[in-house]
């Protein structure tokens, strides 16, 4: 039987219009449309054009990906000298714990070092907010078991305020950050022989995370290394919602095999004076624009899932967002049951300092303490890919290993004095 040509016509037609129609599915699900929405309000990012993008390939062409593996990570180098119960105290040194965890690390540090000088008893710190009157229990974030048991034979650790204890009887000393052994003879054992107790109270001068270099130092420090890296763990509510966001991020991060930026970004704290108008040579505070054109001039992609300290989503976020659409506050990946909890100011900053601590690129926007504790905690694991932020000019090479952290490439955090 003759075929009608017309009909072979017809099924070639149809076969085409089927195969048109199943490209257009594939790519609508698997392949979204790229926005190219700018914000052009002010502070807004200004368009990544194809010179930026072609240099971001090339550095990952040459072998300049900004995605690094992790070193190993380090042993601790610190011991855990004996303390003769013979030569303990009966006195107590008491302090709480204020400001955030990056602050928190440093407290307990300075507070185990001068009670093991003073050989006494050391009473679990209560925890401060920053509002009068609200306070918490050490128990409420930290691990009270795993403290205790970690300073185990280096210092006596009482879990309340023993009854005697009251506001007359405790002398109020203000301690600077990382006491040293001469500070305490001076100004803390005389006071404390005097009284018998005390309550610490220290102050930061100035942000010193640098190593240790004297031998009297080295004495102090391996204390000082045990209490800020051996001593602190989660509590364990609190690390199960670290871990839920820490996974959810790597989930949004498929495209990068897991792999997500942590950026400590707090709108609050670039408004304050210090970060309005810093020069190019001594800026210590980056935009929400500054970061993402930073970061897309490193190589990194518009996938990359980038995680914020800023807690909510704000309008001046967008200039980021634009570039890395899958950019996100706590509120937009912590788990809807535990919202109501935790999305409170002094779980926030704990979960910040946690994730940033884990993430497999941090960025800080913003220098101080936060950075500098992040960093040492980064250190000691083997995440030492920390990138500090600097002015790229348009048409030059933005090597990542140019921007690594002063603490990572000079070695001089003190973390590598307490891990090896």
């Amino acid at each position: 039987m003759a075929i009608d040509p017309r009909q072979i016509v017809a099924g070639v037609l149809t076969l085409t219009m089927f195969l048109m129609l199943g490209n257009m599915i594939k790519r609508d699900h698997f392949d979204a449309p790229i926005s190219h929405h700018v914000n052009h309000v002010a502070g807004s990012t200004q368009a990544f054009d194809d010179s930026d993008q072609s240099l971001a390939n090339a550095n990952a062409a040459a072998g300049d990906a900004p995605w690094k593996e992790e070193t190993v990570g380090l042993k601790p180098c610190w011991s855990k000298p004996p303390l003769e119960e013979a030569d303990e105290s009966k006195g107590f040194v008491t302090f709480s714990l204020t400001n955030g965890p990056e602050y928190h690390v440093s407290q307990i540090a300075d507070a185990v070092v001068v009670a093991r000088y003073l050989k006494a008893s050391l009473v679990i710190p209560d925890i401060r907010g920053t509002h009068p009157g609200d306070w918490r229990n050490f128990g409420d974030i930290y691990d009270i078991e795993k403290f205790v048991n970690s300073l185990d034979g280096v210092v006596k650790v009482v879990k309340s305020q023993p009854s005697e204890l009251s506001s007359k009887n405790l002398a109020v000393l203000r301690v600077p950050n990382r006491v040293t052994q001469d500070y305490i003879a001076e100004n803390i054992e005389p006071v404390f022989q005097s009284k018998g107790n005390i309550r610490l109270a220290t102050y930061f001068p100035s942000v010193n995370m640098k190593k240790i270099k004297t031998e009297q130092d080295a004495n102090r420090n391996s204390i000082g290394c045990l209490a800020m890296y051996g001593a602190l763990e989660l509590q364990p509510d609190v690390q199960e919602v670290v871990d839920s966001m820490v996974d959810r991020l790597k989930t949004l991060s498929r495209k990068s095999d897991g792999q997500f930026v942590a950026v400590d970004l707090r709108l609050d704290m670039l408004d304050k004076k210090g970060c309005q108008g810093n020069d190019a040579g001594s800026k210590k505070c980056y935009s929400p624009q500054e970061i993402a054109l930073f970061l897309r001039k490193l190589g990194f992609d518009k996938d990359t899932a980038i995680y914020l300290t800023q807690s909510r989503w704000d309008s001046r976020l967008d200039a980021l967002k634009d570039l890395f659409p899958k950019s996100y506050t706590k509120e937009g990946i912590m788990p809807m049951d535990k919202k109501s909890k935790f999305l409170e100011s002094e779980y926030e900053k704990v979960i910040d300092f946690y994730i940033s601590a884990q993430s497999d690129v941090f960025v800080p926007a913003i220098s101080g303490l936060f950075y500098a504790n992040v960093a040492g905690k980064r250190i000691a694991s083997g995440k030492t890919q920390i990138l500090v932020p600097a002015n790229i000019p348009p048409a030059s090479s933005a090597s990542v290993a140019n921007y690594v952290s002063h603490y990572v490439s000079k070695k001089n955090h003190m973390a590598y004095s307490c891990f090896c």
